[in-house]
């Protein structure tokens, strides 16, 4: 019986390279990709809608005889809070991403890669160290506006 506290991959998995196991492990590889994809669209979404909402609402509140807000910095904080949630989603999708591809050229899984470490890096990454870098010029915007 297997210990339950074993290190994770060590001799749990009975390993045969076959092109089916390669082309299981690429498929695999690729989906990482798309899951950081995913959190990618989610991200924009959740900075563009943020930094709209400040500026829709602030527009709204110059309007000649609009009744002024009772809570009048509330887009801000609202706009504040979605930007940042898109920021965290991209740190938190690099940070998945970095484990679960260090994860697959494990000693355990490297054989089935079929090819030597040395990988290209993801564009996926890079992009999302520029929305990240995006994301937080949003937020600093709208904080320096607030304050």
């Amino acid at each position: 019986m297997a210990d339950a506290h074993a290190v994770p991959g060590a001799n749990r998995f009975e390993l045969r390279v076959t092109a089916d196991s390669h082309f299981a492990w690429l498929r695999t590889r690729f989906s990482v990709e798309r899951t950081m994809m995913a959190f990618q669209r989610t991200a924009i979404a959740l900075i563009g809608f943020g930094f709209a909402i400040v500026q829709f609402l602030a527009r709204l509140q110059d309007i000649p005889g609009a009744k002024p807000a009772y809570l009048p910095h509330s887009p801000e904080y609202l706009g504040l809070a979605l930007i940042g949630c898109g920021i965290l989603a991209l740190i938190i999708s690099v940070w998945y991403y970095r484990w679960t591809v260090r994860y697959m050229w494990s000693e355990t899984f490297a054989p089935l890669a079929g090819m030597t470490r040395k990988e290209m890096p993801s564009p996926a990454v890079s992009v999302s160290l520029l929305l990240t870098a995006i994301g937080l010029f949003a937020f600093f915007a709208v904080l320096l506006r607030l304050l």
